[in-house]
């Protein structure tokens, strides 16, 4: 209901422009009511003091008419008639046609007061009289067009009445305060000019108020404009100067007051907010020329990353090599080993085969992730089968798996096209799976290699193992390089953190992608998803 009241005013002011109000309409505005109010509180005592003195000039009228009744007309004697005939004011018969002038209601005697000869008003005012004991009053009523006044004045014993109107005397006896009846006298108001004394007080209390506020309204207009508006105008107009960019233009107010310190304030806010841009162009100059010189080391910095992968790209054949010979001497001297030493030499080779293939896994990972990095993977498409794939890792496997007695099962739906793709690159994915598997998978466990086609294009083969699990803080760093679940230097498992993260660029490679779902001490869920059918750039070129 208030927002509805609100909105109506709203409505209101805008219809009669004054809303939205600048400074100065609503300072003019405020003052002009304020004035207005002001004026009328006080002219309003001197215009009912003006109208209490015309109404006591009726009264006293009224009650000089009232004593020289006493003298003329009411004389009393012993029996005789106690109620008189309305008279004028002259004591004689009144006019039909207009209301007598003077009216006496006998209170005294056996019958009861004639109140029938009286208006209603003037009845009142008899009953108000002497219900509040009170002398006489004075009311003003229209008659015929004509404004009439009517005086009451209630007649009691007094003292000096008592020495004729007592028990002794031959008339009628009194007691002291005693009502004896009450005089109405009624008059035309014109006969005291009491129109025209109301018309000119209201004449002169309006002129006496239009003078004084205008007078205020004058002085305040000049008070406004000079102390108030001037001083606001040119605050304005130096923050829109600011507001367009100039930051040299200062206030000169000079009021000795308060806009003469907000003045001050807006120069000083403006000295500051200079010696900021001063400082926040040298910062910005010292800014750009770190970002020019971090760009220039940036630049360095790419291109010695870029001769580094291009190196260890380049050095794959020399460190292929001689390790290549190293597991020939090996094989060699494990299968040509004599005499009493024989089972040692036999051992002896063993740990050096191991030795060296783990060394060249390590080895191939990371040059496998360097040219990755460089470029220079190529791939060889070539067709296959999930099954074939699946039954190389198995088998490859398959003496770690006897050995910790893990059961391995290979899950393939029958819908499985042939692959078109690069059959080394999803074997080395899978590899690193299963290896991972294996080697986080306790004894009697379970591992199972699983193939699903996801829609008519992409293929999912999943690993899934019953190992320790990874925890759900680790899951999304595992696949970044040189991350492991367990990074310490005490971990019970060996690798370098290569194999997941040389699979997810091999996957990206292949226009596929790895994922994994595990639960701690519950197992993991490593997949690979890769179209069925890739095709070969056209530039492509045998791997050296």
């Amino acid at each position: 209901m208030a927002r509805r009241i609100t909105r109506i005013y709203h409505r209101i002011l805008v219809f009669l422009h004054l809303s939205p109000l600048s400074l100065a309409r609503k300072c003019g505005l405020a003052f002009v009511l304020a004035v207005g109010l002001v004026l009328i509180l006080a002219l309003f005592i001197p215009y009912v003091w003006m109208n209490q003195l015309s109404k006591n000039a009726f009264i006293f009228a009224g009650r000089a008419q009232y004593e020289n009744l006493l003298m003329n007309h009411l004389q009393t004697e012993t029996g005789t008639k106690s109620n008189f005939p309305p008279l004028t004011r002259a004591g004689k018969q009144p006019d039909a046609n207009e209301p007598p002038g003077i009216l006496w209601i006998y209170y005294k005697g056996d019958k009861q007061p004639d109140f029938e000869q009286l208006t209603k008003n003037q009845y009142r005012m008899i009953k108000k009289l002497v219900k509040q004991n009170q002398d006489d009053e004075v009311t003003f009523v229209d008659h015929n067009g004509i404004t009439y006044s009517d005086y009451v004045k209630i007649c009691r014993a007094q003292q000096s009445c008592l020495e004729c109107h007592n028990e002794h005397g031959g008339i009628t006896p009194f007691k002291s305060k005693e009502l004896i009846g009450a005089a109405v006298i009624s008059r035309p108001a014109n006969e005291l000019n009491l129109t025209e004394t109301k018309l000119g007080n209201m004449i002169w209390i309006i002129f006496a108020g239009l003078i004084a506020a205008t007078g205020a309204i004058v002085a305040f207009y000049w008070i406004t404009q000079r102390v108030i508006i001037r001083p606001v105008r040119q605050l304005r107009a130096m923050a829109n100067n600011v507001a367009e960019g100039n930051l040299d233009i200062r206030s000169s107010i000079n009021t000795q007051d308060e806009y003469e310190k907000l003045a001050e304030a807006f120069n000083h806010m403006l000295d500051n907010i200079q010696d900021m841009q001063q400082k926040l162009r040298g910062a910005n100059k010292q800014l750009d020329e770190k970002i020019a010189e971090l760009s220039t080391r940036n630049i360095e910095l790419f291109k010695a990353n870029k001769i580094k992968g291009e190196f260890l790209a380049n050095m794959s054949h020399e460190f292929r090599t001689p390790l290549n010979s190293i597991l020939g001497f090996a094989e060699i001297l494990k299968e040509k080993s004599g005499g009493p030493d024989k089972e040692k030499n036999i051992r002896y080779a063993e740990n050096i085969v191991t030795a060296g293939k783990s060394l060249l896994n390590m080895i191939n990972d990371l040059l496998d992730l360097a040219k990755t990095e460089a470029g220079k993977m190529k791939l060889h498409i070539e067709k296959g089968t999930v099954r074939q794939l699946t039954g190389e890792i198995s088998s490859v496997f398959s003496v770690m798996t006897q050995n910790k007695k893990i059961k391995v099962r290979v899950t393939l739906d029958d819908e499985i096209p042939v692959l078109n793709t690069d059959l080394g690159k999803v074997r080395q994915v899978l590899y690193n799976f299963m290896s991972n598997a294996v080697k986080f998978t306790g004894e009697k466990g379970r591992i199972e290699i699983k193939a699903t086609m996801l829609d008519e294009r992409m293929l999912r083969i999943a690993v899934i193992d019953t190992g320790c699990g990874i925890a759900e803080k680790d899951q999304e760093k595992i696949f970044e390089k040189f991350r492991q679940g367990d990074g310490s230097l005490t971990r019970e498992s060996a690798g370098t953190g290569l194999g997941l993260a040389l699979s997810k660029e091999l996957a990206n490679l292949l226009a596929g992608s790895v994922g994994l779902e595990s639960e701690l001490d519950k197992g993991s869920m490593f997949w690979l998803d890769i179209p069925v059918t890739i095709s070969a750039p056209e530039d492509e070129e045998s791997q050296q």
